[in-house]
């Protein structure tokens, strides 16, 4: 089969770049090493938040040396050019946050938002993170990006890349003394104050706080919790189980109006330095990407693999538009939640305020509390399968 130099791929990449662009907003994100994982897996978490609110999961072949993987993209991207969180069957995974505070140039705004694009490349030419700094450090500049990418490998290993138009600057996982990575949508090593998700970064760091330094973090953990929990750190409380009224503004939760997705990659136990991957070994069922589309707080679970069969149909574009049957039956969830009648702005657009009720409420019929043990057990009988050598393709 043949094999492209990153220089080949390099000039693909640029006849990507040809084809047109989308623009990402904000996320909230974390990368969680093996030593803080229940399960010895290292994982990546992407809860996104854009205004692409239709999103799908595709199965992608690989052609003339590439990799097959799985991601994310936006129902409207026919041609699967910009994967937006994904995973390839080598066992290299990549996401991104969306930032704010890197941009130190005057390219025009025509020419960014290309952070899709750069994934999508990524997933067909790279195995570990050291693949991925060097993917990143050959590309053409100006990159067209100002993102956090955050990759994982099956040897383990995870960073966060702070990249803009000609250069990064990188968190090695290794470095973080409790194991977990967060961004938002501001680099750390950016302008001080500038960008965005402060107060969404410290609920996550305050929601996983009692989970860390005792490998207990688990991917239902991030999509079930996480999530699905309206702590406001500024408030220091849960505003959806603490505060009294049936409504309530949306406004620097973790799950937001245009959250769409909420996504963990779980990866395998990390193979030894130097180890071979054989893309026909056991690595495909044992690495599984937990897909929520749609509102997070009302979106069902499913797990995703790297192959063919992989993909669950409800999550795949084959509804109107390209659309995910998923993601339509959890955007019909949102519009129930946030369905306040008087609360119009400019151009008749409602202000975003929450019904509360539509999520829990005394009769146990909210979507948290119906959805939430669903998708536990999903959880509970996947990882069985998986841990006991039961799937198979």
């Amino acid at each position: 089969m043949k094999q492209y130099t990153f220089r080949q791929r390099i000039i693909i990449f640029i006849c990507c770049l040809l084809g047109g662009f989308s623009i990402s907003f904000a996320c909230t994100s974390a990368i969680i090493s093996a030593d803080a994982s229940a399960s010895g897996r290292p994982m990546l978490w992407k809860h996104r938040d854009t205004s692409n609110t239709d999103n799908k999961v595709e199965y992608i072949s690989g052609e003339d040396g590439e990799f097959s993987f799985v991601a994310l993209f936006n129902a409207d991207d026919k041609e699967c050019k910009e994967a937006w969180i994904g995973m390839n069957e080598v066992g290299f995974a990549v996401m991104n946050t969306a930032s704010y505070n890197i941009k130190n140039d005057n390219v025009p705004a025509s020419k960014m938002d290309k952070e899709g694009l750069l994934m999508a490349m990524a997933l067909k030419a790279c195995t570990t993170v050291e693949d991925f700094e060097n993917f990143l450090i050959n590309l053409p500049k100006p990159m067209g990006v100002e993102a956090n990418f955050g990759v994982i490998d099956a040897y383990g290993n995870g960073a966060f890349y702070e990249t803009n138009n000609d250069s990064f600057v990188k968190f090695d996982l290794k470095q973080s003394p409790n194991g977990v990575l967060i961004r938002t949508n501001y680099s750390h090593s950016g302008r001080a104050g500038e960008g965005y998700g402060y107060v969404r970064e410290a609920n996550a760091e305050h929601l996983l706080l009692p989970y860390l330094g005792n490998a207990s973090v688990t991917p239902e953990l991030l999509t079930e919790y996480l999530s699905r929990s309206f702590y406001h750190d500024v408030k220091k409380c849960d505003v959806l189980q603490e505060e009294s009224g049936k409504w309530m503004v949306d406004e620097d939760f973790i799950p937001r109006y245009k959250s769409t997705a909420t996504v963990v990659i779980e990866g395998i136990i990390p193979l030894q330095a130097g180890a071979d991957i054989d893309r026909n070994t056991d690595i495909i069922p044992q690495y599984i990407m937990w897909t929520g589309l749609g509102y997070p707080p009302c979106a069902e679970i499913y797990p995703v693999w790297c192959h063919p069969q992989g993909v669950d149909e409800g999550l795949r574009g084959i509804a109107f538009k390209g659309r995910s049957p998923l993601c339509n039956k959890a955007k019909k969830r949102r519009d129930e939640v946030f369905s306040y009648p008087l609360g119009k702005g400019k151009k008749g657009k409602s202000n975003k305020y929450i019904n509360k009720e539509i999520l829990i409420n005394s009769a146990g019929t909210g979507y948290i509390q119906t959805i939430v043990p669903s998708n536990i057990a999903t959880y509970s009988l996947i990882k069985h399968r998986r841990d006991n050598n039961e799937i198979r393709f």
